[in-house]
């Protein structure tokens, strides 16, 4: 999740600042596995739906247990726009988009968020033209998007339009997180663990009933779910919406955004790694070099900001 990052003002310690950043890369980049492993026999809305309804209840808890205050309504209902968005659209599409390609295509997907950034920003929120180095960015971005889902060539479990829709899914889905990025900094949110667990807790809710009408689930599904699939949503509760938001917003706060943002190169490179390691995930060579002209975009976008 984006967060609205302040002027640093003291220098954190090194081995703390590397130390939230491994965090962020290992575990945010391992997420699409095990969302992959969460989803294999159970459907994934569900699923998504009860890891952020425990995640959400467990930050929200924590943040008033040590004198967070009590949010008012204004701040639940910007709070709920953000989860909605980020949450229940962003990460409920991701999770069903799962279903048909490779979670490594869906991790190098999620990487372009800088170009989804650039495009909304220039043409609406910020109505502000980039720079001449971010815009040759966000062509080479383009151009990597379409070697690495080009159908030919991309590998996943179906066919080329289960293909396609697996990539329309992220691609909307990524559409959403950055609308909600822009959204955040202009909305009136409480502090960050309980604005995360209230994010959480309501992209819960909304995914709850689309679930339960959608897919064949009962509200009590989870009782019947695989080993597997339980063990990795616990993972992603603990290691992916706990620490690794926490580890976020620590950096969110003390690094440069420019050091942060790094996090959107490393994290599909860990992704790619572990999807060919342990799903047997096949990547073309086509989608290889597709990938590398994306992540170049992504450079060329980052350090092209004015």
């Amino acid at each position: 999740m984006q967060a609205v990052t302040s002027p640093v003002s003291t220098k954190p310690k090194r081995v703390t600042l590397w130390a939230n950043l491994i965090s962020v890369y290992i575990l945010w980049g391992s997420t699409y596995l095990f969302i992959h492993f969460m989803t294999e026999r159970m459907p994934p809305l569900y699923m998504v739906s009860v890891r952020y309804l425990i995640a959400g209840v467990i930050l929200y808890s924590y943040a008033r247990f040590t004198g967070t205050p009590n949010p008012t309504l204004a701040e639940w209902k910007s709070s709920g726009v953000i989860g909605i968005l980020l949450l229940a659209v962003a990460n409920g599409c991701l999770s069903v988009g799962l279903q048909y390609i490779p979670s490594s295509i869906a991790a190098l997907m999620g990487g372009l968020l800088p170009v989804y950034l650039l495009s909304l920003n220039w043409i609406s929120f910020g109505k502000k033209r980039p720079s001449n180095m971010a815009l040759a960015g966000l062509a080479i971005g383009l151009l990597g998007i379409y070697l690495l889902v080009k159908p030919d060539k991309l590998q996943g479990t179906g066919g080329v339009d289960a293909k396609f829709i697996g990539v329309g899914l992220v691609a909307a889905g990524n559409f959403a997180w950055a609308i909600g990025t822009l959204l955040t900094p202009r909305l009136s949110l409480p502090s960050g663990a309980i604005s995360s667990g209230i994010q959480m807790i309501i992209g819960g809710l909304v995914l709850m009933p689309v679930s339960l009408a959608l897919e064949p689930v009962g509200l009590f599904g989870i009782f019947d779910a695989p080993g597997k699939a339980i063990g990795s949503m616990i993972y992603l509760v603990i290691f992916g919406s706990i620490i690794g938001f926490s580890s976020y917003s620590w950096l969110a706060r003390n690094a440069s955004p420019q050091l942060l943002s790094t996090y959107a190169f490393v994290n599909p490179v860990v992704a790619m790694l572990l999807g060919t390691t342990f799903a047997g995930e096949i990547f073309s060579s086509q989608s290889f070099i597709g990938a590398a002209i994306a992540l170049v975009g992504v450079v060329l976008i980052t350090i092209g900001r004015k």
